[in-house]
């Protein structure tokens, strides 16, 4: 069978793919998006939707600023997709809050802003500051941290937008297309794939947690884990959350979205004691939600590094080779799509970039 060539081979069609291969289709008219399909593990399908600076990066200044960087660019990204597919991803950005139930949460969480503020923003808020914002918490409420640059957006509305732009560019998706093999060959690249050979000049692994088995065939690492993540969906109610808070939030459509849970297990299950504990924390926030009905739980994959910032980085061994994952998928794809991509495309990334090497895994292992 003849190989399809394209100059850039993203694969992975979750956000973080996508988000690149609609940037870089910017750029180049032969760019193919290879997307798994939905029996892959999408982190994307999982998504809870935040855009969220606060609390990033506290230990890691590049992180915090790239995470800044990318909320200031998110208008910019929501309306470029909604110009040219028509298609509304729903974007808020009016400030998100991280609420503190006890007055333990309240002392720890005060600390944490005292080091974070400077970089990300961060503020707190006492009981009487958040009953004007959120009228309606429950009495263990005792305060909350406040970011301006937070917000929210519909992650199913900006995965379909990303794909439909991207195909307005010009950009190829071949779907149902698992990539077996990635060889470095005559100065370009060869994906073996579900779907035949594809020959590429430069590829891109985005491909969330089989990064870990694809990079190292180009000279590159991602030890990327999964983190399962729950999430139970109530039926839609009149407005009550005026802000999204980061384990709860009401949807465009009125849907009311919780989960915070963080298990190192890779399987996809729900279970019922995180789902209970889940249940009993937004009940604690918001009383009026203990007679909502459940529409339905689900999980889903988080990806993460070790250390669990982003990984980006070009192949010294097999330069156009490049790797991008990260957990962030929703907050950063502005970042990815208007300054990840166009770096990419040029074929060197940036010092502020340089941070973000797997590199840094292996000092840490030594020291």
């Amino acid at each position: 069978m003849k190989a399809r060539t394209f100059d850039f081979v993203v694969v992975g069609g979750g956000l973080v793919g996508a988000a690149i291969a609609y940037g870089l289709a910017e750029r180049s008219r032969r760019v193919a998006m290879l997307d798994e399909g939905d029996r892959a593990l999408r982190a994307a399908r999982g998504n809870f939707g935040l855009i969220w600076v606060q609390g990033k990066g506290i230990d890691f200044p590049a992180y915090a600023a790239w995470t800044r960087t990318s909320a200031q660019r998110w208008s910019e990204l929501a309306t470029r997709l909604r110009e040219e597919t028509g298609i509304d991803v729903a974007l808020e950005q009016r400030g998100g809050v991280h609420l503190c139930l006890s007055e333990r949460e309240l002392v720890k969480r005060t600390a944490l802003v005292a080091r974070d503020a400077a970089s990300n923003g961060m503020e707190m808020l006492d009981r009487d500051a958040l009953t004007k914002l959120l009228p309606g918490i429950g009495p263990d409420v005792a305060g909350a941290s406040y970011c301006a640059a937070d917000g929210q957006v519909n992650p199913l509305r900006l995965l379909r937008a990303l794909h439909a732009a991207f195909v307005v560019r010009g950009g190829v998706i071949v779907s149902e297309c698992s990539v077996r093999n990635v060889a470095s060959a005559g100065g370009g690249f060869t994906l073996t794939t579900a779907t035949g050979p594809i020959d590429a000049a430069r590829v891109v692994l985005a491909a969330g947690l089989g990064n870990a088995a694809l990079a190292p065939q180009v000279g590159l690492s991602a030890p990327v884990h999964a983190q399962r993540g729950q999430i139970i969906a109530l039926e839609r109610m009149p407005p009550l959350l005026q802000l999204p808070i980061e384990t709860l939030r009401q949807t465009d459509v009125g849907t009311i979205l919780a989960g915070d849970s963080q298990e190192e297990i890779a399987s996809t299950d729900t279970s019922t004691g995180v789902l209970s504990a889940i249940a009993a924390r937004a009940v604690r926030a918001f009383p009026s939600l203990a007679s909502a009905r459940v529409v339905r739980c689900w999980a889903a994959l988080r990806v993460l590094s070790p250390d669990r910032h982003p990984i980006y980085q070009q192949s010294r061994t097999a330069p156009g080779a490049f790797v991008a994952s990260c957990h962030s998928g929703v907050t950063l794809a502005a970042a990815h799509a208007l300054e990840l991509a166009p770096q990419i495309a040029t074929g060197t990334m940036s010092a502020t970039l340089l941070p973000f090497s797997a590199d840094r895994f292996d000092v840490l292992a030594a020291a």
